[in-house]
């Protein structure tokens, strides 16, 4: 008998490649395995833009192949209370929210490991790209082996009793030799196309549906350098930082950069007076900062991390770590200064601190 025989690992299953390969790996180690398909949205579940009908067909058929019975649980009520609400909240005053943070935080490990936990489970696993590890009594979040695909970032608002219950086979495993896998375990999900897009929304065409929940409120756009109007945008809501498409005033020339066509990026917005500021150029200095304030801090070893002491930090999920220093932090906010300027740090989105391969956890620019 197995050390893990006796053990239930509860997995959830997404209908994708990475989470069936998760369910088999756990599988083979002699876990008790159970699926569990979390259906977290409901409003407009159509098939042409939300895949959720398809992935549960994917999701019968993987377990069938495995050999696992499967449980489907709707949270659609917990992800619009605790996602979906702020998401909303966070775009009205202006800023751009990561909701695959809070889903993992709020959803994913949080309303999917109280359900797994009354059904008995020892730990629950997903197919996410990251690591875990006990060290000196604390769990600490590692990236992924396979750079590329570490999902570490989105991951940084756990804590050390999510961490303790939970399992990340792929830790260690590079996506191609997942595919490889399922491959050979003959699951059809294999060449199955990776889901991109915003959990909730799938590939549907992002403006649109953020337009029906909040309606458009013209304005003008401004040239931040001498402050002359340029043309009118829909909605400060459906603009942000670094931004290149969709403003529409590409034929503009700045009479400034001797009448250079270079793209205009978004580069500040003015709330109270409704006004989108832009600039002409990607590496135009309005585009950088040296530093950043963040709130609502999340450490996931539960202390706080050191002051002017190096660290890496990405203020954006495909970015490298850069080399910072965090020159004030407590309880309510933290401030980090960059070795080198960063580009479009952007309100809304996630500041997550590293030291090497350890995630400390991050918060959100303020």
């Amino acid at each position: 008998m197995s050390v893990n025989e006796s053990k239930t690992v509860v997995v959830g299953l997404s209908g994708g490649v990475d989470s069936a390969v998760a369910a088999l790996l756990l599988k083979a180690q002699g876990w008790k395995v159970i699926g569990l398909f979390m259906k977290n949205w409901e409003d407009d579940d159509s098939d042409e833009y939300c895949s959720s009908r398809q992935d549960l067909i994917d999701v019968m058929s993987i377990a069938d192949k495995i050999g696992i019975d499967v449980e489907v649980v709707n949270f659609a009520r917990e992800y619009k209370e605790r996602v979906f609400a702020q998401f909303l909240t966070e775009y009205q005053a202006g800023r751009t929210p990561n909701p695959d943070v809070l889903c993992n935080s709020e959803i994913k490990f949080r309303a999917f490991l109280e359900h797994a936990v009354k059904m008995g489970a020892h730990k629950i696993a997903t197919g996410h790209y990251a690591g875990v590890r006990e060290f000196d009594g604390m769990f600490q979040l590692l990236k992924a082996e396979d750079g590329s695909k570490d999902q570490s970032y989105f991951l940084h608002r756990l804590n050390q009793q999510q961490l303790a219950m939970t399992l990340f086979p792929l830790a260690d495993i590079y996506k191609r030799d997942v595919r490889k896998m399922a491959l050979q375990a003959d699951l059809h999900v294999a060449v199955k196309k990776d889901s991109t897009g915003i959990c909730f929304i799938g590939e549907r065409p992002f403006k649109e549906f953020l337009m029906r929940y909040l309606p458009p409120k013209p304005g003008e756009i401004r040239c931040l350098d001498d402050d002359r109007v340029i043309g009118e945008h829909d909605g400060l809501t459906f603009h942000t930082i670094g931004q290149r498409k969709g403003l529409h005033i590409g034929g503009t020339k700045n009479y400034a950069r001797d009448g250079e066509h270079d793209a205009w990026f978004v580069a500040g917005k003015a709330m109270a007076s409704n006004v989108l500021y832009v600039v002409q150029g990607h590496d135009h200095p309005a585009l950088f900062a040296e530093e950043l304030r963040a709130d609502q801090l999340s450490w996931i070893s539960g202390q706080m991390p050191h002051t002017h002491w190096v660290y890496g930090a990405k203020t954006r999920y495909r970015q490298a770590d850069a080399p910072c220093e965090i020159e004030h932090v407590d309880a309510a906010a933290c401030h980090i200064k960059f070795a080198e300027p960063q580009w479009a740090v952007t309100p809304g989105q996630s500041v997550v601190v590293y030291e090497s391969r350890v995630c400390l956890g991050g918060g959100v620019i303020a």
